[in-house]
């Protein structure tokens, strides 16, 4: 997939006129950024994009997210535990306290 981020009313205009007229490059449309197709089409739309607009244009290559893959079943097991909790005020730390969950600072120093 490849990332488009506008940072100007311009570029967001010019980004909002690109997905009205190339519906299907569009995976996914979010105001100031959209998602197109890997495609040398949708690459072009873009580049297109970011030649009229400059710095105000950003374009990433993304790949989807497999949690399957990116993941220990630890964190996933985790968050559907969490998500399902009794009290939906208790914050994480407070949930994995005494656990066998993963602890919320030793996640946020792991890579993917």
């Amino acid at each position: 997939m490849l990332l488009v981020v506008t940072y100007s009313a311009a570029a967001r205009t010019g980004l909002r006129n690109l997905c009205r007229r190339h519906e299907s490059v569009v995976a996914r449309r979010f105001g100031r950024a959209a998602l197109l197709d890997e495609t040398e089409y949708a690459a072009f739309l873009a580049l297109r994009l970011r030649e009229s607009h400059g710095g105000d244009v950003q374009l990433e290559r993304t790949e989807p997210f497999n949690e399957f893959v990116a993941l220990d079943s630890a964190v996933r097991e985790a968050a559907a535990a969490y998500a399902d909790r009794d009290a939906k005020s208790t914050p994480y730390a407070a949930f994995a306290a005494g656990t066998e969950h993963p602890d919320p600072d030793a996640m946020r120093g792991s890579e993917l």
